[in-house]
């Protein structure tokens, strides 16, 4: 299990490679890798956004989403996770987020992973100032339905 917060874009299908040949232990036993990769869209609520800023809060945000692994975990056999996050300034088309599961069945890696990113959008200390195309910004108050 792996868990980034980073302030710089990244390119989700080498982090998941890397992970996949320096980490896991298990390769024999995996019959499934479930990935989610969140990008940044350009509008939200009606208006055109430009930008984005993301802050977290260091320390209990990791401890948060290591609580939705843990949780996942319970309900679902997996043999391995990652999850890496961006904050800071986030323009559209950007990688937010990717989260990958690895299980030895897809039902399992399907279902933690969708599990994973909801709980994340509800529970993980995260919060969004949107830049509008007016030059406003506002801060987001809450998240779409998943």
């Amino acid at each position: 299990m792996a868990i980034k917060i980073i302030d710089h874009a990244f390119d989700p299908y080498y982090e998941i490679q890397r992970y996949q040949n320096t980490q896991l232990d298990h390769l024999g036993a995996i019959g499934a890798t479930s990935l989610f990769i969140g990008t940044m869209r350009d509008f939200n609520q009606g208006s055109q956004v430009t930008g984005m800023s993301l802050e977290h809060y260091p320390g209990m945000t990791e401890k948060q989403l290591e609580l939705c692994i843990e949780k996942a975990k319970g309900l679902w056999p997996i043999l391995d996770s990652l999850i890496i996050h961006r904050v800071g300034t986030i323009t559209p088309n950007e990688v937010i987020v990717l989260i990958a599961v690895w299980s030895s069945h897809r039902g399992d890696a399907f279902d933690a992973t969708r599990y994973i990113m909801e709980a994340l959008k509800s529970t993980v200390p995260f919060w969004k100032k949107e830049c509008l195309e007016t030059d406003a910004e506002r801060w987001v108050t809450s998240n779409t339905s998943g």
